[in-house]
């Protein structure tokens, strides 16, 4: 029998993800996965457990420490008609592969002029907030945005985080997605016959009329969370989840701020070059006329992330700092 407890099931964001790469490998037997420790060991955060046994040592490939290698081994896999889907164990290692992701899959398309696509999908772990100290705990997904030849994608739901995959696996470019190791453990009910999803429009997560909250990933269920409690003071806040951060689905939050005439942008990134400068600065090109208030921005305090707990929460964008700053952004009249 059907009904509408009987289409939705329970489950994590963890979960979510391993679905999408199930999914993806038994559609087409040109994907396959490989990184560190994504086999045996089922990933450092257990994304791909049990995929190995499922899918063979062929299409589930432990990799040696030696980002630019494996990352460039897919780099040519893709060129060669596969699907590959690289893991790379968080985005701070994804710096020793820098070379190989912006040197070349970003940009053979151009240097071959138009004869060689590489349809690569790249995933990476990113953010803070779970004690992981300096090297393990950055968000630097905007400095990836900065890069044509690339899309830049980053699920925070659970429909997301199951569905952006596969769309991200028919585009023939390289596509990068950052997962917040934060939401891993994030429990939520999801549609049975969940798939797969859009990746070209940002999302208006809730409606509201006083300001707008643009955000993404980790930072989104923190703006969520303020405007439910803004909320209860009278301030009705318009919260939108950017989901791809290259290329910005900029009419959906200029659009809001034309209803709103404020905007505050909540971003894990450091504020200098950040996201967050490019969303305001797009906001100044698209919506001036229509602001009530200077856009802010809330960032990481920019300083290496500590490991220290109490440091750590300090340093990040956190939802009694979101509440105080539209407080006073919307003031005595909201």
């Amino acid at each position: 029998m059907t009904n509408g407890v009987d289409t939705m099931r329970t489950l994590t964001y963890r979960e979510a993800v391993r679905e999408a790469i199930r999914e993806a490998m038994q559609k087409d037997d040109r994907v396959f996965l490989m990184g560190e420790d994504v086999g045996r060991y089922g990933g450092c955060f257990a994304v791909s457990k049990g995929l190995l046994e499922e899918f063979g040592p062929e299409r589930i490939r432990d990799t040696p420490l030696s980002e630019s290698g494996f990352t460039g081994a897919g780099i040519g896999a893709a060129l060669g008609g596969m699907r590959p889907i690289v893991e790379i164990m968080t985005v701070n290692f994804s710096l020793l592969a820098a070379d190989q992701i912006i040197n070349n899959a970003a940009v053979y398309l151009h240097m071959s002029g138009g004869l060689f696509n590489v349809p690569i999908v790249i995933r990476l772990a990113t953010g803070g907030g779970r004690q992981l100290a300096a090297q393990h705990s950055r968000s630097l997904e905007g400095w990836y945005a900065h890069i044509p030849g690339i899309k830049v994608l980053s699920p925070a739901t659970l429909e997301d985080a199951r569905g952006m995959l596969w769309t991200a696996l028919q585009d023939p470019d390289p596509v990068l997605i950052f997962e917040n190791s934060g939401l891993y453990n994030m429990k939520g009910m999801l549609s049975v016959d969940a798939g797969p999803v859009d990746i070209d429009r940002a999302r208006v997560r809730r409606e509201g009329r006083h300001v707008s909250i643009i955000s993404y990933s980790a930072s989104l269920f923190k703006s969520l969370d303020a405007a439910e409690i803004l909320s209860k003071e009278g301030i009705e806040t318009e919260v939108i989840d950017l989901r791809t951060l290259r290329p910005l689905d900029e009419k959906t939050f200029l659009d809001s701020v034309a209803k709103t005439h404020r905007a505050l942008i909540v971003d894990e990134g450091w504020r200098t070059g950040s996201l967050a400068a490019e969303i305001s600065a797009r906001i100044m090109e698209g919506a001036f006329y229509e602001l009530d208030a200077p856009v802010e921005r809330l960032c990481s305090a920019e300083v290496p992330l500590p490991y220290a707990k109490h440091l750590e929460e300090a340093a990040l964008p956190q939802v009694d700092k979101i509440v105080d700053r539209v407080r006073k952004m919307v003031g005595g009249d909201g």
